[in-house]
């Protein structure tokens, strides 16, 4: 904006550089989605570490696959991911049903935070203040530890009246992770001191009971995929359109090939990318024709991976038992982004597996070089190396196809760079349509693409071989003004990865005098 100036002297006026720095997205935030014993039903919660889950999900338990995939995947590398927890809740049946516990203390009612029976180790312990009859404290008891109770929650001063600042039902609905509270209708009178016997043990009255997980939902069951994608689009997977980004979804053990289709779309509008698993007994045989019915327009969101692995299961006394890929390889994902970037292959010697005694299912090279070629990404068990990753290829890279999108980081870092060009051009709506403008965006757009050039994620010797920018007049017509359209034209040369190194060996005369 000019300065005003109405007296003889200098004026300061500050002008913008029209530099707006692009930041580009985290590439290696996953979802997981499976039945868990413990957790919200109703959102995605966010997890930093394998403690993280176990606090919030209820760490692993023999009947889901959800939680070994969970600490299959911190344990390679991966740093934060999203939780997605299904569950049935009107089912015809009660018993498939899962209920939170409650208890009743008077007039006040307290219930789980979510439902299962994880919540039958906890009891509620209130106790009036004598000095202000009207308020009273209560406490969340962990009486699994021990039987007379280890407080983990302890809120004072609440009130049954609606209007005071600490009504318990709010107080307790956001401040509390294990319960929330209900008064009864017209109740004022807090409810009574929980009545501890002189033993000190937490009477049966206080704890909260009635609480079911509900069917346990196995990913080959039917009732899976329909919690997992339900008709009405709410609920399941739709969840993650709560969050503002994720990058790799995981439904370990999940082996529908209709489902996995489902998911593929699901993908493709979130720019985020599928790690589909095989069957558990997946054979050479049975995967040799390659992963049918998963391999439509949008499988170019996707990677299938074969077969399963072993690893130790800690609620087996470590014993090797077969587990879903899924989650190592997304582990793996966010550890190769880490220290290579999004656009290396997460494959090779470096791809190797942590915590894993083999593969289910050994192959060959010959084995390999007919499944891949079918965009089946094998895992592979090498003396030196360990079991690693063998195969980069999108669902969309069978030889046959000749897709554009045939490698998993040439896609992955084509959704990287649409997500951050996404986000950070909110800037340019509404801004006036002309030269100016596009300047700005040459610019911006242009410095973001040379930083990825600087850090190595194109093909080429020079910016001019690597990449592009384009918007102007040429693409943005006069007409594209008139409709509030700007067209920006961004190209790269991804950098694909050696699959094949072929060493070419001769035999040479030697010294022959000529």
């Amino acid at each position: 904006m000019p300065v005003a100036v109405n007296y003889p002297g200098v004026y300061i006026q500050e002008v913008p550089s029209g530099v707006r720095t692009i930041t580009g997205v985290a590439t290696s935030i996953a979802a997981f989605i499976g039945w868990a014993p413990k957790g919200p039903v109703d959102r995605a919660g966010l997890v930093l570490s394998w403690p993280d889950y176990f606090r919030q999900y209820g760490g692993l338990d023999k009947r889901s696959l959800l939680g070994y995939a969970v600490s299959h995947f911190f344990a390679n590398g991966g740093q934060q991911a999203y939780i997605i927890r299904l569950s049935t809740t009107d089912s015809d049946t009660a018993a498939d049903n899962a209920i939170a516990a409650s208890v009743t203390l008077g007039d006040l009612t307290v219930t789980a935070a979510n439902p299962g029976i994880w919540a039958h180790d906890y009891a509620i312990v209130t106790r009036v203040r004598l000095d202000e009859p009207t308020r009273f404290q209560l406490q969340v008891m962990n009486i699994k530890l021990d039987p007379k109770g280890v407080p983990v929650e302890v809120f004072e001063n609440l009130s049954m009246l609606p209007g005071d600042a600490r009504f318990v039902e709010s107080v307790l609905k956001n401040g509390s992770g294990f319960v929330t509270a209900e008064v009864a209708d017209d109740a004022t009178d807090p409810p009574d001191d929980t009545a501890i016997p002189e033993d000190g043990i937490i009477p049966d009255a206080a704890k909260l009971a009635g609480g079911q997980d509900g069917v346990v939902l196995a990913p080959t069951d039917d009732a899976f995929s329909t919690a997992l994608l339900p008709l009405s689009g709410a609920g399941g997977a739709y969840l993650l359109d709560q969050i503002d980004l994720f990058n790799i979804l995981s439904v370990p053990g999940l082996a529908k090939d209709t489902t996995i289709t489902a998911l593929e779309g699901f993908c493709r509008k979130r720019r985020a990318f599928l790690i589909a698993d095989c069957e558990e007994n997946a054979t050479f045989t049975t995967q040799k024709g390659g992963p049918a019915g998963m391999t439509g327009e949008d499988a170019i969101n996707a990677a299938f991976y074969f077969p399963w692995v072993s690893a130790p299961d800690p609620l087996a006394e470590n014993r090797l038992r077969p587990f879903p890929p899924a989650g190592f390889v997304a582990g793996l994902y966010a550890k190769t982004d880490g220290s290579r970037g999004v656009w290396k292959a997460p494959a090779g010697t470096d791809a190797s597996l942590s915590g894993v005694a083999g593969v289910a299912v050994p192959l060959t090279d010959l084995e390999n070089g007919v499944l891949n070629p079918q965009a089946v990404n094998c895992i592979r068990n090498f003396s030196v190396y360990g079991t690693i990753l063998w195969g980069a290829r999108t669902l969309r890279g069978n030889d046959a196809v000749g897709s554009e999108w045939k490698y998993v980081p040439v896609r992955r870092t084509a959704l990287f760079i649409e997500e951050s060009l996404f986000r950070a051009l909110k800037w340019v709506v509404f801004e006036p349509n002309d030269e100016p403008l596009w300047a700005q965006i040459r610019l911006n757009v242009g410095a973001f693409m040379q930083n990825l050039f600087r850090q190595g994620a194109f093909q080429g010797r020079t910016p001019q071989e690597a990449y592009f920018v384009k918007c102007d007049k040429e693409t943005t017509t006069q007409n594209d003004i008139n409709l509030g359209i700007v067209n920006i034209a961004v190209g790269f040369a991804p950098l694909k990865p050696a699959e094949f190194v072929v060493v070419q060996i001769q035999q040479i005369a030697g010294q022959i005098a000529v």
